[in-house]
């Protein structure tokens, strides 16, 4: 039952975030920074009002006393911070498709993770993927002619993140409760000296604009709740399984919606990942294949 939880998580989570540049496609008339730190102040609400709701106020309160909770969860909320800014910035930039390749590549990044902090063992087809993904950015950084920091960036944090949160025994809202606590201080600073020096954009750009920001606190919790609740169920390589939703999402998104150039040069660079992620996928299901025959003899 916990596992099919956890797999029910994931997916919903993975899909919510695949749609997500369509949401922040509506905010392209207010700068990164301050979509971010909107993002910030309301996922706090949001988050507050869930862990009200579901009466772990106290315990909330208790984890806060661990030292060694507060510092991890701290550096997880940072990476939180980065992955978002930069990520609603590209959405916004037209680099929807650089966003997608960071989320392909985040798996497999998630494996190696899985082998350097937990002991997983890292079997001779995911040493595999892993070399063909290097390669792919490598392809894309000499050949195409941009090294794909945006997708880099993205992929170490979020890999990063997952570790914090495999390591820390917090209860997934617990965690995400911390997380925008930390984040909710300094975005509220920001946001009032922006008002305070007439650059906000809040309640100026129409109520649309008004009411994307408030439910940027929606979109941002929704899927991190979802997604702490996977990251505590499933191993590492089962959730990279999953994680492929996202990519795929935007990668078509980009290319079909929102007509982001995707010429032959930048494919092969994708092909040359996606073959790691085959690859890796592949080995998978063969192995879970060989476990359903033992059992059967």
């Amino acid at each position: 039952m916990e596992r099919y939880l956890g797999i029910l998580a994931a997916v919903s989570a993975f899909v919510i975030w695949g749609f997500l540049p369509i949401f922040w496609k509506g905010l392209t008339t207010v700068p990164a920074l301050e979509v971010l730190c909107h993002r910030m102040a309301w996922s706090l609400f949001f988050t507050g009002g869930v862990v009200l709701l579901c009466g772990r106020g106290r315990i909330l309160l208790a984890e806060l006393q661990s030292l060694r909770t507060v510092i991890s969860l701290t550096v997880s909320s940072l990476l939180l911070a980065i992955n978002w800014l930069i990520y609603i910035w590209a959405v916004n930039s037209g680099y929807i498709i650089e966003t997608s390749l960071g989320f392909f590549i985040s798996p497999l990044i998630n494996v190696f993770f899985g082998f350097l902090f937990f002991g997983e063992r890292l079997r001779k087809t995911q040493c595999g993927a892993l070399f063909f993904a290097a390669l792919g950015v490598l392809f894309l950084t000499f050949y195409y002619g941009a090294f794909p920091w945006i997708a880099l960036t993205l992929s170490l944090c979020f890999a990063v993140y997952g570790v914090i949160h495999k390591k820390v025994e917090v209860a997934a809202l617990d965690a995400l409760g911390i997380e925008t606590m930390v984040l909710f201080f300094p975005a509220l600073l920001y946001l009032l000296y922006g008002g305070y020096v007439g650059q906000s954009h809040f309640l100026s750009e129409g109520v649309p604009v008004t009411l994307l920001l408030i439910g940027t606190g929606f979109v941002t919790s929704l899927p991190l709740l979802l997604f702490g609740v996977a990251a505590q169920r499933l191993p590492l390589s089962t959730l990279g399984l999953v994680q492929y939703l996202a990519p795929s999402i935007a990668l078509c998104l980009g290319i079909y919606l929102y007509n982001e150039p995707f010429p032959l040069e930048r494919s092969v660079g994708f092909m040359l990942i996606w073959f790691g992620i085959f690859l890796y996928i592949g080995e998978n299901f063969y192995r879970k294949w060989q476990v359903k025959q033992r059992i059967l003899v």
